[in-house]
């Protein structure tokens, strides 16, 4: 027997709908109607989340996956996630899983303190919501944070930043670290590749610069022919800058075809250099390259003396020259949450059962 659908919060009452406050999208519900996120309910004038407790699978990686360059190096995260999701992109990369609406088939049952209890045995750093937006499941993210914060473990969120102002603070209180998906940086890529806009996600990067005290980087998705000219890169590099600062880590990502887009053609290794040279030139401290072999563009570097305070080969560490946060050679402290010993955990990927201890 599942788990029942559990009550949320972030929404009011029109008449005879109920209007979810959650997401810029607010979507109208009569009663028995799903949101655009297929999670969130109508059931009998009351909004409910369907997918409190359920989760597509959990697994070991490095936090480097997420990505995360300047959080814990090096230390392992235990990553789930539930299913659907509040964009609709035709380039996503998990679709089987944000898409999903068979959500008793691919879903197993974990309560909070079942995924912490699970990361502590497993000698896990932090714990990673992932794989879908966490915004769609805020509830259940941020009871697992809860308990996480009692037992000493780190929470991270992987977003896209679609968000209402309303739930934000709510949501990001309980976040230690955030990697925020800036899929592109016009409105009609926005409207026409992921079914959303583009101004919610800068409202929220702005506000977790100036109100937040979650640690974030960003990453972008080059697709060919869509979002990587030299044009909109600039215009990308230099919203953050003037918006952000320099010390924002930047993470330029290989598209491969899937989904819906399967017309498109890899992103060539070249483009993920320009990018990276182009934002390096205006400014920005931090800037990696993903989803490609490239020690050079993966590894950080001190913004002062240009020494290699990290180095990184496919999510795996070499050195490492960092002493209580400031490089190594001259003393310049960097950006982002950092000990003196780094993680030892390598690229492994490793997939974990989760027993609940509660009856379902």
């Amino acid at each position: 027997m599942s788990a029942p659908a559990r009550a949320t919060h972030w929404w009011h009452r029109e008449g005879a709908k109920i209007v979810c406050d959650l997401c810029p999208r607010q979507c109208r519900l009569q009663d028995g109607q799903r949101g655009f996120c297929f999670v969130r309910a109508n059931q009998g004038g009351q909004m409910v989340l369907t997918t409190y407790g359920k989760s597509t699978g959990f697994c070991i990686d490095p936090i480097e996956k997420k990505p995360l360059n300047h959080f814990l190096p090096g230390t392992p995260v235990l990553s789930f996630g539930t299913a659907g999701c509040n964009l609709g992109c035709k380039f996503c990369q998990n679709w089987s899983i944000s898409k999903s609406r068979e959500v008793e088939i691919l879903s197993q049952h974990a309560e909070p303190d079942d995924i912490v209890a699970a990361a502590l045995k497993h000698q896990c750093r932090s714990i990673a919501f992932t794989y879908n937006d966490p915004v769609i499941w805020a509830e259940y993210a941020i009871d697992v944070a809860k308990v996480a914060r009692e037992n000493g473990i780190r929470t991270v969120a992987v977003s896209a930043g679609y968000i209402s102002p309303e739930a934000r603070s709510d949501f990001f209180e309980h976040i230690d670290a955030a990697n925020i998906d800036l899929k592109a940086f016009t409105d009609e890529f926005y409207r026409s590749l992921a079914f959303a806009r583009l101004d919610p996600v800068l409202d929220t990067l702005k506000w977790l610069k100036n109100h937040g005290k979650t640690w974030f980087e960003i990453t972008n998705l080059l697709i060919p022919g869509e979002n990587d000219s030299e044009e909109e890169i600039r215009q990308f590099v230099s919203w953050i800058l003037d918006n952000l600062g320099p010390k924002v880590p930047i993470h330029f990502t290989a598209f491969h075809p899937d989904f819906k887009l399967k017309d498109k053609p890899r992103t060539p290794h070249s483009t993920l250099i320009r990018a990276y040279n182009q934002a390096r030139t205006l400014g920005a401290d931090y800037v990696y390259v993903g989803n490609v072999l490239d020690q050079e563009r993966q590894s950080t570097y001190c913004p002062h003396c240009s020494n290699t305070v990290i180095e990184r080969n496919h999510y795996e560490l070499g050195r490492f020259d960092l002493k209580n946060g400031a490089c190594g050679s001259c003393g310049t402290t960097l950006a982002g949450v950092f000990e003196n010993t780094p993680g030892q955990w390598g690229r492994k990927r490793l997939p974990v059962s989760i027993p609940s201890t509660h009856s379902t």
